[in-house]
């Protein structure tokens, strides 16, 4: 950008405006607690150059089109082009390609008055045309570096298709099955959470946002939102500060710490108070006890929606709440346009909360080049060559198979020999080409994933003969295949069971089943909350008469949340948890079927019994009438299990493993000490594997009620048959405080168990005590 673009009277203004708008951005990886000084001056300049229109409309995001994220924008596209023009714009999302984002900034660049750049953004939340597994599947991984190279893969194909800034990731604790957003993070543990949150954020941005294939990152939705009361979406949540600073907070202050360059807030009120206009998590916390001084943007419409919940009187009440909580970009819901200048001559708000909003606003754009080059993200060529291309549709194939998380294996039906003479591939999602891309799939085609038919297809030679048979169709279809399904609400098929005699018929003259049975890609998502987990239609039907004919079943499950599998359980010797995973899905399960990969996921949620169990997680606290299977009164049901059906960290191998000799390297420490904790890994199976080892730890007495076990630390490692290992983790004042009921973060003297093994139910156990 060129500074005799701008009128003569604001040159004389500042001396400093060529070198802002003219010099090259120092490489910055911004931790936002420390300031790039460069940077901040550049920052300072141009705000002293903006009028009131123009700071305010820096805080106004808009969509491009009308898409379902949200509700339908009751703004026409004149409305929107005209601001566009005055400057008043400070992001566009959902536009999409490289041809579309030049023109829309070129709108700004061309008729504005301060040509203040445009950053674009869009939900990039497990790839943007090469597709992963939906995070929850990628989490099973436990494997931070493929989770970090999926984010980096999918930066460079946003980037290459002209965008800035994707909203992910979510990094919402979530407990409860019911809920549809459960398949877009990273499950029910805090710290799990916070590392996986962390490696995505790092994939993301890498380490200089002003890079060409990199693009900020969002941690999303600060805060609570997983927790909504009975599963339902958007719905309250009641957590006191115990819940609060221990589960809810702490991947938030990973993300912040490792420098995501924004976050969103929230839909749910906690107690009381709609996130979007609570002050004390955005202002005081965030960017006061964090010192985090990167963008807060509301989710789609939230601030409009205060009106809703019955928190603002209307729109301009609800604007005044959401910027004095700190609340800085106003996404599709034009109240900030409509009514900060209002508000600010009605002294509600104040000037330096518009320019501190601004300033983050800026301080990103300049963070990310877009004043040294508005156009850089726009070229045609990156865009071929970057976009789905061999290359990553190879890592999205590894990413998927190492997502793969195996259940169930009595007398090793797995792997399959390739060598078998007849497979019968059945289920509704057998040779489905678009649920496994999942929900929130960005630029993803339709039908444009490997289907497990096709997979196994690929894998086997001409003399296997493949049977294949539909069984039942899952749902009845309402609207055309292809068209968007996000909003569509499911009719499941409950009355068509003519094809399951076909799928009998092929199972009876097959070697083995593979039943692919879960959810389609629109069972879970945004909106998709389920009071039912199991299988729904006719797939339980399907599953009793296959089981019937043939009982070497392998149950495939693809879906996005913790199911109830217990009748599959019970009867089915083989279940492999095979998620959402992606456009090479049906390769990467194929791999792990032949055994082409050892399987290696652990789950990274609890599996019930039944929905009555949910919510369910193994980090629970003790209540005064612990477990007990001797007496009645007890902490427990009577007509099911208090434990999970699959536990948090469970995951089979084509191997085994033992874990012996956990040894302390001391007894005691200080509060400020450390102490190692060390234990022997031996593959004691004939394969190769890898083995993830998992750290918890409990802190029996607290000022609050600790959880009887909590997730501190985990190593994947791999191991040849026969082979030891020695698996180490060090024990440190981070490991072990916890918000207190001194209102602080804190090591409290006393007695601590710890456990390692490969799940949350591992029995191996040494104690030790933290001393003044």
């Amino acid at each position: 950008m060129k500074i005799a673009i701008l009128p003569l009277k604001l040159i004389i203004i500042s001396s400093l405006i060529f070198t802002v708008l003219s010099c090259k951005n120092e490489t910055t990886n911004p931790k936002h607690s420390t300031l790039n000084e460069s940077i901040e001056k550049k920052v300072d300049s141009v705000l002293a150059l903006m009028q009131i229109n123009e700071k305010i409309g820096q805080l106004v995001q808009y969509s491009g089109k009308w898409n379902a994220t949200g509700p339908s924008s009751t703004k026409g596209d004149q409305h929107k082009l005209e601001k566009l023009k005055k400057g008043e714009v400070g992001s566009m999302l959902n536009i999409t390609s490289v041809a579309s984002i030049r023109e829309t900034q070129k709108i700004v660049m061309e008729h504005s008055r301060l040509k203040i750049p445009l950053i674009f953004a869009y939900d990039v939340i497990h790839g943007y045309k090469t597709i992963f597994p939906i995070p929850l599947g990628e989490t099973a991984s436990w494997d931070l570096n493929i989770m970090k190279q999926s984010a980096s893969i999918a930066a460079k194909e946003s980037a290459a298709s002209g965008l800035n800034w994707t909203f992910a990731p979510m990094i919402d604790v979530s407990r409860d099955a019911r809920w549809g957003r459960v398949m877009e993070g990273a499950g029910e543990d805090p710290y799990l959470n916070a590392v996986v949150g962390v490696a995505r954020i790092e994939g993301f941005q890498g380490d200089d946002l002003s890079d060409i294939n990199t693009i900020a990152a969002c941690a999303k939705h600060f805060a609570g939102y997983g927790f909504g009361e009975a599963g339902r979406d958007y719905n309250t949540v009641n957590v006191g500060a115990n819940e609060l600073h221990n589960t809810i907070l702490p991947p938030f202050k990973a993300a912040a710490e490792a420098g995501a360059a924004t976050f969103m807030n929230a839909f749910n009120d906690i107690d009381g108070i709609p996130a979007t206009g609570h002050k004390i998590l955005q202002r005081d916390i965030l960017k006061g006890e964090w010192n985090w001084s990167g963008l807060v943007v509301s989710d789609w419409g939230s601030i409009g929606e205060m009106r809703a919940h019955g928190y603002a009187e209307d729109k301009k009440h609800a604007a005044e709440i959401a910027l004095n909580a700190g609340s800085d970009m106003d996404m599709e819901s034009y109240a900030y346009e409509a009514h900060l200048e209002t508000l600010l001559n009605e002294k509600k708000i104040s000037i330096h909360q518009i320019d501190d909003a601004v300033r983050r606003v800026l301080r990103l754009k300049f963070e990310l080049g877009l004043f040294d080059d508005p156009y850089k993200y726009c070229n045609e060529q990156r865009e071929k060559d970057n976009v789905y291309s061999k290359e990553n549709l190879a890592v999205a194939r590894d990413v998927a198979r190492k997502s793969i998380v195996l259940l169930k294996n009595e007398n090793s039906l797995l792997p399959l020999s390739k060598q078998l003479k007849s497979i019968a591939v059945i289920g509704p999602l057998a040779d489905d080409k678009d649920s496994p891309l999942g929900n929130w799939r960005a630029k993803g085609e339709y039908n444009s994933a490997v289907s497990l038919l096709e997979g196994v297809k690929n894998a086997v030679g001409e003399n296997t003969k493949i049977h294949y048979a539909k069984g039942v169709d899952l749902t009845i279809p309402t609207i055309a295949p292809g068209a968007n399904q996000f909003l569509l609400p499911l009719k499941f098929n409950t009355t068509d069971d003519s094809g399951i005699a076909k799928a009998v018929e092929v199972a009876k003259k097959s070697d083995v089943v593979l039943l692919v049975i879960g959810e389609n890609a629109y069972q879970t998502g945004e909106g998709r909350s389920q009071t039912n987990i199991g299988f729904l239609g006719l797939q339980n039907e399907l599953l009793e008469a296959v089981y019937k004919v043939n009982k070497n079943i392998v149950i495939v499950l693809m879906n996005g949340r913790p199911m109830d599998l217990s009748r599959a359980s019970e009867i089915a010797p083989t279940i492999l948890e095979c998620w959402h995973l992606g456009s090479e899905s049906g390769n990467a399960i194929a791999d792990v079927v032949f055994g082409d990969y050892n399987p290696s996921g652990k789950l990274p949620v609890s599996f019930p019994h039944n929905v009555g169990q949910e919510p369910l997680y193994y980090n629970q606290k003790n209540t005064g009438r612990p477990y007990s299977n001797k007496h009645v009164t007890f902490s427990g049901y009577r007509d099911a299990p208090k434990k999970a059906l699959y536990p948090f960290g469970f995951g089979l191998s084509y191997t085994t493993f033992s874990y012996d000799d956990l040894q302390l390297d001391k007894n005691e420490i200080k509060a400020g000490g450390d102490i190692k904790a060390s234990v022997n890994v031996t593959n004691t199976g004939d394969r190769a594997g890898e083995e993830v080892v998992q750290l918890y730890i409990r802190d029996l007495v607290g000022s609050f009620v600790r959880p009887v076990k909590e997730l501190k630390g985990f190593e994947k490692i791999m191991l040849n048959p026969g082979e030891t290992k020695t698996v180490s983790f060090t024990i440190n004042e981070k490991t072990l405080q916890f918000y207190t009921a001194n209102n602080t973060w804190e090591v409290e003297p006393g007695e601590f168990n710890v456990w390692v093994g490969g799940d949350s139910t591992t029995t191996l156990k040494k104690s030790f005590t933290v001393i003044e």
